[in-house]
């Protein structure tokens, strides 16, 4: 059977799906994405030419239920929760480890299908960027750190580190640097161990490059190249961390990330081939824009990465990812259709709600609306559509003294672009009023228009009082966004209902239509 060509651009997957791993079982490939503090967490994607992929499943559905993934009180998981992480095939059966930055532990799940269930072991300790390896002895090892990074033998039943097992330091990195060391990915292949790292230096040409390590034996020397150096686009962003997977012809490629400024960290296509033992990324140093790829599954029929909704299903469709541990009896879907949020805890901010709901943003544009019938708010409620970040910005309908008004919200960035203390997302000042106006009606359609191209990353708010008729009308001017250490995710759309004075109020999603 000839092979069926298919032609795909960089970024591969134009969206926020940071820190991929990707393996291949027969003749599909699975990558998986940090997730962070949304939930369900810790996402698969699946493909049968590493060019067009949909969600295979999650590994869990909620998180520990800590008092921060549950945003009890004033605390949240923003910017902890699920970290980078690895996934692996043994043997019949699916590995995905990683560390949580917020319980300070390591996570190992496996099952025997890709949609699970997934069991669950643990060990008490962060192990930062870890890769999990299985080597052709059966002995499992991970490999993990910041600078100094570190091999270590595992039990083979997750529970914790062999005693008396293999350990070794495999590099220290004793230079300057923004980002030293990293993001550790570790394999055996053609008989030699090659350990791939991140580094951002002060130095050079100011941007990630990807490393590799490679030896002999795991006690022997390991030897250092470079294996890419590379701005791709706008921006002297780097292109680096990532997985390495064969194709069934034979063929090699990386899938790496590149901060895209606001909508987040994209995964990019990076061609591999080898000279002798060592790889080499690109197409002369430089990421291809694009490529012709083959499919295992030529008329195969994706499913797509983001999804408009009319909230007619029992469950929520798997493109949507809670913003935290949903409380599930404060949600349900109506008969007839209808996506319907009640309160349960008092906020100052959407960023303190529960049971926000979100979907990713696309690069370099995309557009969402929805239908909002706020006749269930209590009194200092909010009801609307965000651009879900620490900085946010949202158009709500807010009810003050049992009358309605359309309101535009946006919280500043307090000192920059990169700022915020990692796992602080939750701010805890209201957002500033930029626009308030009277509803003659509690029901309105809200859109929001997010443009990142050439880093312009600001979002634009539009309103519809007549469902489907008219035309839109702006609301305000345009809100920049940004890609900060708070929340450490690219921005979302967010349908989202809080209190402010009291709680029990309750409003109703219809027909969110997501447009590229």
């Amino acid at each position: 059977m000839q092979d069926v060509k298919i032609k795909m651009n960089n970024p591969v997957i134009p969206m926020d799906y940071p820190d991929p791993d990707v393996i291949r079982v027969g003749d599909t490939y699975y990558m998986l994405s940090t997730t962070m503090h949304f939930l369900p967490g810790a996402v698969i994607l699946r493909s049968y030419d590493l060019a067009n992929w949909e969600i295979a499943s999650y590994v869990f559905e909620t998180f520990e239920g800590t008092e921060e993934a549950r945003m009890t009180y004033e605390r949240s998981n923003y910017g902890c929760g699920m970290w980078a992480g690895s996934l692996r095939y043994h043997k019949g059966r699916f590995y995905v480890s990683f560390a949580a930055k917020q319980t300070c532990k390591t996570y190992f799940y496996c099952a025997e299908d890709i949609e699970g269930p997934w069991e669950k072991y643990c060990i008490d300790f962060y192990f930062h960027d870890g890769s999990l390896f299985f080597d052709e002895d059966d002995r499992i090892y991970l490999v993990f750190g910041h600078r100094d990074i570190w091999i270590r033998e595992l039990l083979p039943d997750f529970s914790g580190l062999k005693p008396g097992g293999f350990a070794r330091l495999l590099l220290t990195d004793d230079g300057d640097a923004w980002v030293p060391h990293e993001g550790a990915h570790f394999y055996r292949i053609h008989g030699k161990y090659y350990l791939f790292t991140i580094r951002w230096a002060k130095n050079g040409t100011g941007r990630r490059c990807e490393y590799c390590f490679y030896g002999d034996t795991l006690d022997g020397e390991f030897k250092q190249i470079k294996v890419m150096d590379a701005a791709f686009g706008d921006g002297n962003n780097g292109v680096a961390q990532g997985g390495l997977v064969e194709t069934n012809q034979g063929e090699w490629y990386s899938v790496l990330f590149q901060d895209k400024g606001a909508v987040g960290r994209v995964p990019i296509l990076v061609p591999v081939v080898w000279d002798g033992d060592i790889p080499v990324f690109g197409r002369n140093g430089e990421v291809p824009v694009q490529m012709e790829l083959i499919s295992n599954r030529p008329h195969y029929q994706y499913e797509r990465l983001y999804t408009s909704d009319d909230f007619t299903s029992e469950k929520i469709k798997k493109q949507w990812q809670w913003n935290h541990e949903p409380n599930n009896e404060l949600w349900e879907i109506k008969n007839g259709g209808g996506l319907k949020i009640t309160t349960g805890k008092l906020s100052t901010n959407v960023t303190q709600a529960v049971n926000t709901l979100t979907q990713r943003m696309m690069y370099p544009h995309s557009s969402a609306s929805v239908h909002v019938d706020a006749s269930l708010l209590a009194d200092g409620d909010y009801a609307g559509i965000c651009a879900l970040q620490g900085c946010y910005a949202m158009a709500a309908i807010m009810r003050e003294m049992g009358r309605y008004y359309l309101v535009l919200l946006r919280q500043k960035p307090l000192t920059g672009k990169m700022t915020g203390q990692l796992g602080n997302g939750s701010a805890y000042m209201p957002g500033v009023v930029l626009e308030k106006q009277p509803l003659t009606d509690c029901q309105i359609e809200l859109k929001l228009d997010a443009n990142f191209e050439k880093e312009i990353d600001q979002v634009t708010f539009f309103y519809r009082e007549a469902a489907g008729v008219g035309a839109w009308k702006k609301l305000g001017e345009a809100c920049p966004v940004y890609f900060a250490l708070d929340h450490f995710t690219g921005c979302r759309y967010g349908l989202s209902v809080f209190s402010t004075k009291k709680t029990g109020g309750s409003a109703v999603f219809h027909d969110f239509n997501y447009r590229l």
